[in-house]
């Protein structure tokens, strides 16, 4: 790791900026507002030539941002931990700093997609959040670049800051998924229910039914369990027309007129 002495300049916008950091997470403002705000703030204090944000979600770290545009793998561009620097750093939760010859270094893998694969410089930090790793942030540069610690250490408090918020937002999404899955999997209950009563068929054989309508519908089990669902209320809404013509079992006679 090529780190040298940190340099003073700079240190009141750094200050300026943190406070700035803290105000947006203290503030609530959503998740890739702040990862964009960060991407702007180390690209003019490190006049980087890439900057990205992985998140971790599950044992998979997510490309979220980047400094240069990337629609094709932002949100899809995944690594295991462990794979590549950045994979090695969000294991070890310690940050890599290389000068020159990134590509060259025995953990690096590239990727196809990536131009910056190419770049010479690369330090790669990790983001933490009560001794977890919930993110890095990968800065590169084109030319031969030395990082000083100074520029370590800041990447390393904007990671600091920002992953709790990371990890609450992960945590909601993961909540999200689960509830989710607990009332789709409920519908799915009441629709074979349903499919149960109406076709006079095993529990078994309604489910089978329920899986090969989504299967020639291509639409998944939850939309056919709604389809289902709904069509049975409206059809208890509206009541069966012979029915509703029918008395009631215990209805009185009609009356007589009195002159028969």
């Amino acid at each position: 790791m090529n780190v040298q002495p940190a340099p003073g300049a700079g240190e009141p916008q750094d200050i300026d900026f943190l406070h700035e950091l803290g105000e947006r997470i203290a503030s609530a403002d959503p998740l890739h507002k702040v990862l964009l705000r960060i991407l702007e703030f180390i690209a003019s204090v490190m006049k980087c030539d890439s900057c990205f944000v992985y998140v971790l979600e599950g044992n998979e770290l997510v490309l979220r941002a980047s400094k240069n545009p990337h629609s094709e793998v932002v949100d899809r561009l995944k690594l295991r931990v462990g794979q590549g620097i950045t994979g090695w750093v969000a294991e070890n939760k310690k940050p890599v700093a290389l000068s020159w010859n990134a590509s060259q270094d025995p953990r690096f893998q590239g990727f196809n997609e990536l131009p910056e694969d190419l770049f010479e410089a690369f330090l790669s930090v990790p983001i933490l959040c009560r001794d977890r790793v919930v993110g890095v942030i990968n800065v590169q540069h084109r030319e031969p670049h030395t990082y000083t610690q100074r520029e370590t250490q800041l990447i390393s408090t904007i990671g600091f800051l920002v992953g709790p918020e990371i990890d609450t937002v992960r945590r909601d999404d993961e909540a999200s998924k689960t509830s989710e899955l607990v009332g789709a999997r409920k519908l799915v209950e009441d629709a074979t229910r349903i499919l149960q009563r109406d076709l006079g068929v095993t529990e078994e054989e309604a489910y089978l039914t329920l899986q090969k309508q989504s299967r020639d519908r291509r639409k998944s089990m939850r939309e056919i369990a709604d389809a289902i669902l709904l069509s049975d209320e409206i059809k208890h809404s509206q009541g069966s027309p012979s029915t509703a013509a029918e008395p009631a079992a215990d209805a009185p006679p009609p009356r007589r007129n009195a002159a028969s």
